[in-house]
């Protein structure tokens, strides 16, 4: 469902996204972090778990305006800073790195530059019908940056998202992106694909009107067109291990985690999930849609926001995460292994609920825990 995402959510998603990104770095370092911005499939599942539309060209808006908004005012401490953003804001872009270098020591006119080189190309010398509209560049202290952009199609609802990191680029001009996300429409004028090497000394000179031949998109990253969860967007052997670990077993198989036994099931299942984007691998983030099963989202696809369990996974989370800092291990260490234990489940789970009965389990007991969408908050039904 698209609109704007109401303030009591983002409020909520920006909340969360701190605590989330600090435990990263905490853990892989801001290299990784900003690897892991440029993987498509990591993206969409950042996105889906902090309780976006998990298929809308929304969530790369309400994931890069959350971070800005939860990152910056923390950068230095982070040695993270995010710029640029959504229409105008993107056009300023170049004007803020140059301000970060000065923080920084770094070469503020540089990443101006590659800034200005990543829009172009995905503006111009990728000639796919879409048109960029929000341009995010995240650079740490250290001057490793990923870039996340977006283009509209005029006349048409669909989007197209872009990912850049510094660490896979050989070239500006030679296929720079880790990924290209969105509807495959066939062949494209995309003169940075590696045959297009006699255009390339020209490529900033390109305008709509040149003429090119031949030149294949690279699409990494083929996202359906529905934006409700379906059961063919969910690994449900992978998702029903988390939700049996949180709602069946808790009382045995977390005899091990006294530190969490104060939490209820469902915060339990949004916690694994949760950490999962922190901890999991490349290989556990093809399914972006089981996500969705942390929070829900704000049209209640797959399910109302269960705000009660929301607050909660942001105060864990955050507790985790400050302890840690302070060296503190026990509860952050506790944390970290319900997504080792999920996975332990899932070798030998078999779902024993079908698809549509977790969904109608999930939207029957929502009242019970602040359960809301943009329609208001959810009533317990009228036989309770």
């Amino acid at each position: 469902m698209g609109g704007q995402i109401p303030s009591w959510l983002f409020e909520r998603m920006t909340r969360l996204s701190l605590p989330l990104v600090e435990a990263i770095l905490i853990e892989y370092g801001q290299q990784e972090f900003l690897r892991r911005l440029a993987d498509p499939f990591w993206f969409q599942s950042f996105g889906a778990v902090i309780g976006t539309d998990w298929n809308s060209s929304g969530v790369t808006t309400a994931v890069m305006g959350a971070l800005k908004k939860a990152l910056n005012p923390q950068a230095r401490e982070l040695g993270l800073y995010v710029c640029g953003g959504k229409g105008k804001h993107s056009l300023q872009t170049p004007a803020e790195l140059v301000t970060v270098g000065e923080c920084t020591g770094l070469d503020g006119h540089y990443l101006a530059q590659c800034s200005k080189l990543s829009a172009k190309v995905d503006n111009t010398a990728v000639q796919d019908g879409f048109q960029l509209y929000l341009h995010s560049f995240v650079v740490s202290d250290k001057g490793d940056w990923s870039v996340v952009q977006q283009g509209m199609q005029p006349g048409s609802s669909t989007a197209r998202r872009y990912h850049w990191h510094s660490g896979h680029i050989q070239s500006f001009v030679k296929e720079p992106h880790t990924a290209i996300c969105g509807d495959n429409q066939g062949d494209i004028l995309n003169l940075v694909d590696r045959e297009a090497t006699p255009t390339q000394q020209g490529i900033l000179a390109i305008t709509r009107e040149d003429p090119a031949k031949i030149l294949m998109e690279i699409p990494r990253m083929t996202l359906p067109t529905h934006h409700e969860v379906r059961e063919s967007d969910v690994d449900l052997k992978r998702l029903g291990s988390i939700l049996w670990l949180a709602q069946e077993q808790g009382s045995s198989t977390f005899e091990d985690l006294l530190l969490l036994k104060s939490l209820g099931p469902w915060t339990l299942q949004s916690l694994t999930l949760v950490i999962e984007v922190i901890h999991g691998t490349p290989s556990r983030f093809t399914d972006p849609a089981r996500f969705a099963f942390a929070h829900g989202s704000k049209g209640g696809k797959p399910f109302l926001v269960p705000t009660h369990v929301y607050d909660e996974t942001i105060a864990t989370l955050k507790t985790s995460v400050e302890i840690a800092k302070l060296g503190q291990t026990d509860k952050h260490e506790a944390i970290k292994k319900l997504t080792k234990m999920a996975q332990a489940a899932e070798k030998n789970f078999q779902p024993s609920d079908s698809f549509d009965d977790l969904l109608r389990k999930e939207n029957r007991d929502a009242w019970k825990h602040g359960g809301r969408t943009i329609h208001g908050y959810s009533k317990p039904p009228e036989k309770e």
